[in-house]
């Protein structure tokens, strides 16, 4: 009994051992099947593409029509394929840590403000110059200094004139006489010499020459550009002195060639001084010059502002702001998402889901916060505006700059098979029947083309088999730039890559081929039967 079920327990254990054995070795072949299957699945490619020709795409591994090997494109990579050179992919973590935020182009006023510096200056339409119009000697002056005020009728120097006695002397000669013509002629040669009327009554009434006669000053203001002394000869020509009205002054500032056309005469400015902190002066452009200077390549503008306090001085040193106006709505990003270099101006897209590329864009306007986008990014778009210069450094690396095209969009060039229909060597042209083109939404047709110089028409003859390259130009023309023909013996209707334009071509051939196979058997056939008929005549002779 003993060895009986000593037995027993051994093909048991044995059963058992085996059992577990084989459920151990069926389930780790069936998880590193299903590993093995699931991997395969994410290693499918969605598709292959030519390497030098993104546009060129099969279902299946085969040739380019460069004769390259086409390149597999796996569901990993094919954001990244689509997104153009330089993209690149940053995981949430880094975007997170280093501090990338992320705005969008939107439509918007730019409030755009110039901020510049400009000089007090006198109010030029308001600015006597005091010119003596006789020869003389200064013989009494009664402004001392420049800068000295002055009112309206307050005398300004003495002048003693031979000219001055003998118009005077006329005068009185005239009123002796009692002649009318000589005494109104006398006083229109005195007030033409600049005589005040004052003294011209005075002459009548006395009927006495004064040896020096007094100038008086025609506004009030202050006097500047005091040349003369007492005793100082003076002629016709001469600048003695100015008088300037301070109630209102220019300052003259500058703003560079890019902002002239922003400032207009009537915008309201506003002006601070140094000498007068939290002070402001508010007043208008009052004129934009129309030179520009060569050297400092700005444009000189005319401020005019109020100063009936006369707390502005001439040559005081002021910043101004010129306030442009709420332009109309244009697309803008904010200020510190572009990113200026010396050759062009760029800023960092958002490409979602962690991708990032520098592309080139125009800028216009600056305003205070933001910048006008005249081209290069679309309304909703997304840029980065912080942390933009880490992701612009690594982009611009490898980066073209380019926007990727929209799925709407369509290629400048395509590739499509075809077939020589006729070749005109001396205008450089082809007729081809092409397969439909998807890209351009184009049907199977037939076309004349123009060819690219760099193409050896010699190679090519009517009936010709080939793979050629469509370019369309910015004018609406389109050319042939470039070309593969097919090998010899090549049967396109047996390549499931061939497009339906492929397809319909080799009908056309194998339905041209079957109705000549058709017609020789026709005409066999028309043969073997005359034979018999001429048989039956011969047999019948």
């Amino acid at each position: 009994m003993t060895s009986s079920y000593k037995t027993l327990l051994l093909m048991l254990f044995a059963i058992l051992l085996t059992a577990v054995i084989t459920y151990s070795v069926t389930r780790v072949y069936f998880e590193n099947n299903t590993v093995s299957n699931s991997e395969a699945e994410q290693k499918q490619p969605l598709y292959w593409v030519a390497p030098m020709d993104p546009n060129y795409r099969r279902d299946k591994a085969g040739k380019s029509p460069m004769g390259m090997d086409l390149i597999p494109v796996y569901e990993e990579n094919e954001t990244s394929q689509n997104s153009g050179p330089g993209t690149i992919t940053i995981s949430p973590d880094v975007v997170n840590n280093i501090g990338v935020r992320i705005v969008k182009a939107e439509y918007g006023p730019i409030h755009s403000e110039i901020n510049t510096v400009g000089y007090v200056q006198y109010d030029e339409d308001k600015l006597v110059h005091i010119h003596p119009r006789v020869e003389g000697w200064v013989d009494k002056l009664y402004v001392k200094a420049a800068g000295d005020p002055i009112k309206k009728g307050q005398p300004l120097y003495k002048l003693y004139s031979p000219e001055l006695v003998n118009a005077q002397e006329e005068l009185v000669l005239a009123l002796n006489r009692n002649n009318v013509r000589l005494i109104k002629a006398a006083e229109d040669r005195l007030k033409a010499l600049q005589i005040a009327n004052s003294v011209i009554n005075q002459i009548k009434q006395t009927r006495k020459v004064q040896q020096a006669i007094t100038f008086y000053a025609p506004q009030s203001g202050v006097i500047d550009n005091l040349n003369v002394r007492e005793g100082f000869y003076v002629k016709p020509g001469m600048n003695l002195m100015s008088v300037g009205d301070l109630s209102t002054v220019w300052v003259e500032a500058e703003i560079f060639e890019r902002q002239a056309e922003l400032v207009k005469a009537g915008q309201a400015v506003t002006m601070t001084l140094d000498y007068m902190p939290g002070t402001k002066w508010i007043g208008k452009v009052d004129y934009v010059y129309p030179t520009l200077n060569d050297e400092t390549r700005t444009v000189r503008v005319r401020l005019r502002f109020d100063n009936e306090d006369y707390a502005l001085k001439p040559n005081m040193f002021a910043q101004v702001t010129i306030a442009t106006g709420e332009e109309k709505e244009k697309l803008m990003i904010p200020m510190e998402a572009l990113i200026r270099t010396g050759d062009q101006d760029r800023v960092v897209l958002a490409l979602g889901e962690g991708q990032f590329k520098s592309i080139t864009v125009i800028a216009g306007n600056i305003g205070e916060s933001h910048v006008e986008i005249i081209n290069g990014l679309e309304p909703g778009e997304e840029v980065v505006s912080s942390a933009q210069f880490l992701l612009d450094s690594e982009s611009s690396k490898t980066s073209d700059f380019k926007r990727m095209h929209h799925e709407d969009s369509k290629p400048r060039s395509v590739w499509v098979e075809a077939k020589i229909e006729s070749v005109m060597t001396e205008h450089h042209m082809i007729t081809a029947a092409h397969s439909a083109i998807s890209e351009w939404d184009w049907p199977a047709m037939t076309m004349d083309f123009s060819v690219s110089e760099n193409i050896d028409l010699s190679t090519l003859s009517k009936g010709t088999q080939l793979h050629m390259e469509i370019t369309n130009s910015d004018t609406e023309y389109y050319e042939i730039t470039g070309i593969h023909i097919k090998e010899s013996g090549t049967s396109t209707v047996n390549e499931e890559s061939a497009t339906e334009g492929d397809v319909k071509l080799q009908s056309i051939d194998d339905e041209s081929m079957n109705h000549n196979k058709h017609q020789e058997k026709n005409t066999q056939m028309d043969s073997s039967e005359s034979s018999e008929h001429s048989h039956h005549q011969h047999s019948g002779m």
